[in-house]
């Protein structure tokens, strides 16, 4: 298991002084954010390359709507979503971490024909991953569906939901990422559903309970590398959380931390 952190938590003016960092830190990867994306491809390339460190994955930032009300909001996602997984794959990330919808449904109810409007979104959303997952296969980069608490989202908020889709799918390069902030909200077990989803985590994010740094609260995180370790995960776990200091003492003291753990 590799780790890495998302780029708006280490200090730096440029892409570059970014990753140098990271690399004092101790890291292996960065996760970059897919606002402007295609704008920073360049840069982002050329800081990769005269460094150790990897790309992770690209995190959201695509525009539109999955699951959005109007068709024009999900043919954005659509079309945003596949940009970014071409560039992912071009600097040779996992993937793209999609979150199918934020909030309540935005699609309308359409009964009597459907009961309730999750049927439809869940169609909606499997059809989506399948155009998005051909596509996804052709260049090489994941979709990584992410469950989110169910305070941010109504719809995926457990692993089990999100492999649902993808066996529905049933197209390899759509897969699961697993977040231990949204675990420790919504799975009963979270080792339990690490070991149940064998096959499908392909990336993970790390954030304690009050979605701090690891370390500042209640996670036991040992249990879950241990359950991620039993299913052969070699991908890498990225930092998506708040720093509760100084990023130069509380970044390095945490890659000691986690990986006293691993």
């Amino acid at each position: 298991m590799k780790l890495a952190v998302q780029e708006n938590l280490v200090p730096g003016r440029t892409m570059d002084e970014k990753i140098r960092r990271i690399e004092d830190y101790g890291f292996e990867g960065i996760e970059v954010w897919g606002n402007n994306l295609p704008q920073r491809f360049k840069e982002i390339k050329e800081a990769l390359s005269i460094s150790r460190i990897k790309l992770s994955t690209v995190c959201s930032g695509y525009g539109g709507d999955l699951l959005g009300a109007e068709r024009r909001e999900r043919e954005i996602a659509i079309e945003g979503i596949k940009e970014r997984l071409k560039i992912c794959a071009d600097l040779g990330g996992v993937g793209v971490i999609t979150v199918p919808t934020f909030g309540g449904p935005k699609i309308p109810d359409l009964y009597p024909w459907y009961p309730n409007v999750r049927e439809i979104e869940e169609k909606v959303l499997i059809e989506e991953c399948k155009v998005l997952g051909r596509y996804a296969e052709d260049v090489g980069a994941y979709i990584l569906l992410e469950p989110i608490n169910r305070y941010e989202t109504h719809l995926i908020n457990r692993l089990e939901q999100a492999i649902e889709v993808c066996r529905a799918v049933g197209i390899e390069y759509v897969r699961v990422m697993a977040d231990f902030f949204h675990m420790n909200i919504e799975e009963a077990n979270i080792p339990e559903s690490i070991r149940a989803a064998d096959g499908y985590i392909m990336h993970v994010h790390l954030a304690d309970s009050n979605r701090l740094l690891p370390g500042y609260g209640h996670i036991d995180f040992k249990s879950g590398f241990e359950a991620l370790r039993s299913i052969g995960y070699k991908n890498f776990m990225a930092l998506e959380c708040g720093i509760p200091g100084d990023p130069d003492i509380e970044l390095p003291k945490c890659v000691k931390y986690l990986r006293s753990l691993i």
